[in-house]
């Protein structure tokens, strides 16, 4: 990828988190589930340093399982 490919992506995959983010944090959760979201968040951050690909397919499917309602403790843990 280019580094004008590359630095659009990270964008992309910065303004995704910080969405997600935000999400997390206004959503009616208990406690132990918004600080388990919190640190997968955390953890999808870290890896956008090494791999903003790799980061946005976790990102995406972060996404996908947040917005059908599976949460951390849940049993629906992978």
């Amino acid at each position: 990828m280019d580094g004008d490919g590359q630095l659009d992506l990270y964008a992309r995959v910065a303004a995704r988190l910080k969405q997600a983010h935000a999400r997390v944090g206004a959503a009616q959760l208990p406690d132990d589930v918004r600080v388990a979201l919190s640190r997968k968040l955390l953890v999808i951050t870290a890896a956008a340093k090494h791999d903003a690909a790799g980061a946005a397919e976790r990102l995406e499917r972060f996404m996908r399982d947040f917005d059908q309602g599976r949460f951390p403790g849940q049993g629906t843990d992978q």
